[in-house]
């Protein structure tokens, strides 16, 4: 990031662009007033685990989450709201969801460099096309993109197939649900942001590439991971973080591994305290071999699957 010369409206653009990227910043690996929901459907159970240590003894529970869904969307199960009920702490990525403007801000900091190539230079020229489709669907100028970094460019971009709003995301459910309980975050904006940032230009390239790859597949099924998390179904969402843009060696070790190797140190740790805590993170950080859960059984915990 350098701003360099940029100006006012260049930066008012920026933090625009931060507003469409919140709930891309960690949905690629894959809130206001929340009425009460419908009954969920018989098959609804979205990704919940126990953790237990080798005596047995539960030490905390995970839930998958997703970061954005469409209005009246039946995902709590009772399952669900006992885990909320009994644990004593909340960890999520980022705690401070609701103060949207803080997060635009630092997407806005670090986002923007001068001196930067057009943006549709930056792909193939096979790509080029829909690319545009893409910043005119997003109700974007190619200008307002001029200065921003690839990385930025992407998360901004990811947002055109949304299927769903961040009001409705899980974690910031959750997070409300946790009012007056302990509430702390692997990252936080800043950090996960910087993930992002300090990508090589290749692989920030990469993520675009894939961002507009991704989009194009998605208008074909939607849902599709939507459902899938719904219903707990992890063999589709662990192939969602080896394909697509997570088929990229790089950008998944990155955006997927290196974080859950992190986590999983802090979250023993934690585990180790007399506080029993709930994790919630995107599901695609618990599915897989590489996941927060098969680091934890690697420490010598015991990760198990809670329906409904």
């Amino acid at each position: 990031m350098d701003h360099g010369g940029a100006n006012i409206s260049g930066l008012r653009d920026l933090r625009r662009l931060g507003g469409l990227a919140l709930t891309a910043i960690a949905s690629l690996a894959l809130s206001g007033c929340f009425h009460e929901p419908p009954e969920p459907a018989p098959d609804t159970s979205p990704p919940l685990f126990e953790i237990t240590n080798s005596e047995g003894a539960v030490e905390g529970w995970m839930l998958g989450t997703i970061h954005a869904l469409p209005d009246d969307v039946a995902w709590r199960t009772e399952a669900i709201d006992r885990v909320i009920d009994q644990a004593d702490m909340l960890v999520v990525e980022i705690a401070n969801l609701d103060d949207r403007q803080a997060i635009a801000d630092v997407y806005a900091e670090l986002a923007i460099s001068p001196n930067l190539p057009p943006l549709p230079q930056r792909l193939p020229p096979s790509q080029r096309a829909a690319l545009s489709n893409m910043i005119e669907r997003a109700g974007l100028k190619p200008a307002q993109l001029t200065s921003t970094e690839t990385w930025a460019a992407a998360l901004a971009l990811a947002q055109v197939n949304a299927q769903g709003d961040p009001k409705n995301g899980v974690d910031r459910i959750v997070i409300e649900e946790f009012d007056g309980r302990e509430v702390i975050e692997f990252e936080g904006a800043v950090a996960q942001l910087t993930i992002f940032d300090s990508l090589p230009e290749d692989d920030q390239r990469d993520l675009l590439s894939g961002v507009v790859e991704e989009s194009q597949l998605a208008k074909e099924n939607p849902g599709r991971l939507r459902d899938a998390w719904l219903k707990g179904d992890t063999a589709t969402l662990e192939q969602a973080t080896t394909t697509g843009i997570m088929a990229d060696a790089e950008l998944r070790e990155a955006l997927l591994v290196k974080r859950n190797r992190a986590w999983s140190g802090r979250l023993s740790a934690i585990l180790r305290a007399e506080q029993k805590p709930l994790v919630a993170v995107g599901a695609a950080h618990l599915v897989g071999g590489d996941s927060l859960s098969a680091m934890l059984e690697q420490r010598g915990y015991t990760v198990t699957a809670i329906t409904r």
